[in-house]
């Protein structure tokens, strides 16, 4: 038995559109999940919308509940938060978070769902995955009691990795951004804000977040002698020149990639990963990041604009609640 629901689905450059899908019971390992908010994650989903994932890149950027196959068409996506509908006694009622793409309802195995805690609100919850991101950076990173940090790049990324990076004891944190708009959120997580130009300089640690290479040039301008940066951002099928000339070798200076997809330290698996990515969003500082919002059916119009630039975002958070009436 199979039941009706809807997901939105990436289908030519720049175009999406909400689709059936058919739905089956759950088994008994598995649940069923009614979708309360997705999230959209503009960096990565821009590059899918616009047909940007290297070929090479096709396997380790499928999405961990895809449907199709690169460039097009796929149903992608990965922050959804939702209730157990169906499933065992223990999960069931509970509020969820799940990488799981844009649609209604979904089935997958009880170990895809992390349930969200009490003093989580379910509209917060969709930043599981990119906080999750930022504390696999910060493991990768390991920053230390007084360290000097920028993070460059104030998108929804930079901006978890400075919102987790605000309570560290004894550390200055600036988030260095082109848009002066990026101040107030970085004034409500708490850290400082600088644009490029009057950014403080002599850090012990830069996280680098703009997927752009004077982003990046602006990264190892601001290190301290033997200072690290770490590169999150993800430049698709973009070509970017490092100036690895001049000081960076005397200067001992180094460029260090973090990707999620794997868990940056072996003694922690992916489940306590999102669940410390969940007890950090116990903060209501994590609100800043959720700067815009619609429903499900508004989606084929809104991720494009997303994407594009058009609607300026953080996490742009999409609601459920007129689907299910």
């Amino acid at each position: 038995m199979t039941r009706g629901e809807q997901a939105l689905w990436f289908t030519r450059s720049g175009n999406c559109e909400i689709r059936p899908v058919e739905v089956p019971e759950p088994g008994p390992d598995e649940v069923l999940v009614r979708t309360l908010f997705s999230g959209i994650s503009r960096g990565t989903e821009a590059l899918v919308l616009h047909g940007r994932v290297p070929v090479d890149q096709h396997a380790a950027m499928r999405a961990p509940f895809q449907d199709g196959d690169f460039p097009w068409p796929v149903k992608y996506g990965y922050l959804n938060v939702g209730v157990v509908e169906r499933g065992p006694a223990d999960l069931l009622d509970r509020t969820v978070f799940c990488l799981y793409p844009h649609q209604t309802r979904y089935v997958v195995p009880r170990d895809a769902v992390t349930p969200v805690p009490d003093g989580v609100p379910p509209g917060r919850a969709v930043l599981t995955g990119t906080v999750e991101t930022a504390v696999n950076a910060l493991w990768d990173a390991k920053p230390l009691v007084g360290d000097r940090i920028a993070v460059v790049g104030g998108g929804m990324v930079g901006c978890a990795v400075a919102g987790v990076l605000a309570g560290f004891p004894g550390a200055r944190v600036q988030l260095v951004d082109l848009d002066p708009g990026r101040a107030e959120v970085a004034r409500e997580l708490g850290v400082g804000f600088a644009s490029p130009r009057d950014a403080l300089g002599g850090c012990d640690l830069v996280v680098h977040a703009s997927a752009s290479e004077a982003g990046l040039r602006t990264a190892l301008g601001l290190l301290a002698d033997e200072g690290v940066v770490v590169e999150l951002s993800w430049y698709g099928d973009r070509s970017v020149s490092v100036p690895l000339g001049g000081a960076f070798h005397s200067r001992r200076l180094t460029v260090r990639g973090s990707q999620v997809g794997r868990v940056a330290r072996p003694d922690r698996t992916y489940a306590q990963r999102s669940g410390l990515a969940l007890d950090l969003l116990a903060d209501p500082r994590f609100d800043a990041l959720i700067t815009g919002g619609c429903r499900f059916e508004e989606l084929p119009d809104v991720l494009p604009r997303v994407a594009s630039g058009g609607i300026r975002a953080l996490c742009h958070r999409v609601d459920y609640g007129a689907v299910h009436g």
